[in-house]
């Protein structure tokens, strides 16, 4: 990739990290091939401050995280890439169950908050946590007022008869904001009313995207009335301009733990094992908010946004990480959501 990113935050990055990675990563100056999940202009800063930092060449791909992890299950005999960054911790937890991960114990584990570290333990030290945030949806008030549409406030709104045409929502077998919402409802809801919500729910679905962001964004252009995403990229339509109005839904909501993984027989793991240490480090999480990006990151000591749902504040279910990012039950889900709901007319 070309082009480089300077900003103060990153410029603080590379002088605390540089030299403290000159003596192994910066050495090695081998090259990184870095699968992103993330939005687009996190995994570009990411890229760069890493080149920055340690002088390792990195080619940057960028999909959503149920496509990622399919290509890194198709290219599990011959591996393309070298780490996964980013992206819902389902998809993650189960390439570490397919062993298409390798384990990995960084020396920052102990600059992390609890639930990062259980989530690398759930995993067998496969993928770790980098970053946290809660599931919900945001709205445009414009088009809600032009529309005379009632406010909504909780997910059984959303499948109201006069919000039908005007809800979007990513593809679960794509994304993993949509997947994670599937495993919120039937975690909510039980799993019979969790499907006969998610077909109540697709009466209404004007499009299936393929990014989990994409709703939120289609928003904010007034493209769409409802996007439903994690509340940090409904935020960062607010803050970017556009009329957005988060929504903790009333009922309670799940959320993610955003999260990295070393692929399985990577060509470069010494460069793999740097940037995993480096993408712990606070100074790097900070870059974060050079890109509103506005997850509550996992390492204690990197700073968080005015800006960032409180997480506290929020109605949270107790998610079951361990079972819903499992291969036989993300399956079993997607093939159930295929056959049950997306055949349904609209």
């Amino acid at each position: 990739m070309t082009g480089r990113l300077a900003t103060p935050v990153m410029q603080t990055a590379v002088l605390a990290l540089g030299t403290a990675l000159a003596g192994s990563a910066a050495e090695a100056a081998g090259r990184l091939n870095f699968y992103c999940s993330a939005q687009e202009e996190w995994c570009q800063i990411m890229a760069r401050g890493f080149e920055e930092a340690t002088g390792i060449d990195v080619d940057m791909t960028r999909k959503s995280s149920g496509e990622t992890f399919a290509q890194v299950k198709a290219e599990a005999s011959n591996p393309k890439g070298d780490i996964w960054w980013g992206g819902t911790g389902d998809p993650h937890l189960q390439a570490a169950e397919e062993d298409l991960t390798e384990p990995y114990i960084s020396p920052m584990r102990a600059e992390l908050h609890p639930w990062a570290i259980a989530q690398a333990e759930s995993a067998g030290d496969r993928t770790i946590g980098i970053y946290s945030g809660a599931l919900g949806f945001g709205y445009n008030a414009d088009l809600i007022k032009a529309d005379n549409l009632p406010e909504p406030k909780c997910w059984e709104d959303l499948t109201r008869p006069e919000f039908k045409g005007h809800v979007q929502i990513a593809n679960p077998n794509s994304s993993g904001t949509a997947y994670t919402t599937l495993a919120t409802m039937v975690q909510l809801f039980g799993e019979d009313g969790g499907f006969d919500y998610m077909k109540r729910l697709h009466a209404n679905i004007n499009q299936y995207t393929k990014s989990g962001s994409a709703p939120i964004k289609a928003a904010g252009q007034g493209e769409t009335a409802v996007g439903i995403v994690f509340m940090h990229d409904a935020v960062a339509q607010t803050v970017a301009g556009f009329p957005i109005v988060t929504v903790a839904p009333c009922e309670g909501t799940g959320y993610e733990i955003g999260s990295m993984s070393i692929i399985k027989g990577a060509r470069n793991l010494d460069e793999a094992k740097a940037f995993y240490d480096w993408a712990l480090s606070a100074e790097a999480q900070n870059l974060a908010l050079e890109v509103n990006a506005f997850q509550v990151m996992s390492n204690v000591a990197a700073k968080k946004s005015d800006f960032a749902p409180d997480l506290s504040a929020i109605k949270l279910i107790d998610y079951d990480f361990k079972k819903y990012g499992s291969s036989d039950e993300r399956k079993r889900l997607l093939a159930k959501w295929d056959n049950d709901v997306s055949t349904l007319p609209q």
